[in-house]
């Protein structure tokens, strides 16, 4: 548990520091793009960084998030339809998500995986593993993409509004508690892969 908190930890304050930098935006794009099919630190915590950095940013900030993030759905689509024996399946290994990965295929070769979808889009269920299985399973490709927008544009405006509103007492209370939310970060992470295996 020790070496996931130092791992966390460097990832997170990896993460954080381009909030300090010119090319802070630059940054939440990518790592939003890169977290919808790879990445394991959810881009919301450099959101945070912009936010309580520019608060007038805050909506611009949403806005680059959720164009990444929706980019980054389209790269884990691809990973799926067209690499999916190699790309994927390393994505899949790597997370130990064999299990949530049957069942989210289950799910989207069913009556519920729009909806799936808009719950991972929207969730902490880990959203890579649902861009990559609607590539995998061939999703039609519109509806994927509306529906990672509208639950990508959610989340991250809602994330951004709150920090426009709470962002110093938010930010400070992550930053004297980090040991505590990277718990709960894992116990969600967990938590995520647990629901898909529910469904």
């Amino acid at each position: 548990m020790n070496l996931l908190r130092r791992w966390i930890r460097a990832l997170y304050d990896w993460t954080l520091h381009w909030g300090e930098t010119p090319q802070a935006l630059a940054a939440l794009f990518f790592i939003a793009l890169a977290e919808s099919s790879v990445f394991p630190i959810p881009p919301d915590v450099l959101l945070i960084a912009i936010v309580t950095a520019r608060p007038s940013a805050w909506l611009r900030a949403a806005g680059v998030c959720t164009l990444g993030s929706i980019v980054g759905a389209m790269v884990g689509y691809a990973i799926g339809a067209g690499f999916m024996a190699t790309a994927g399946q390393a994505i899949v290994d790597f997370y130990s998500a064999q299990a949530a990965w049957d069942r989210v295929v289950e799910l989207y070769t069913g009556r519920w995986g729009i909806w799936f979808l808009a719950a991972a889009a929207f969730t902490p269920i880990p959203y890579k593993v649902a861009t990559i299985a609607a590539g995998a399973t061939q999703m039609a490709f519109v509806p994927f993409v509306l529906v990672s927008a509208v639950g990508r544009a959610g989340r991250f405006v809602l994330v951004a509004a709150i920090l426009r509103v709470f962002g110093p007492k938010v930010r400070q209370q992550l930053e004297a508690h980090f040991d505590l939310y990277a718990l709960l970060f894992f116990v969600l992470l967990v938590g995520g892969f647990l629901v898909l295996r529910a469904f």
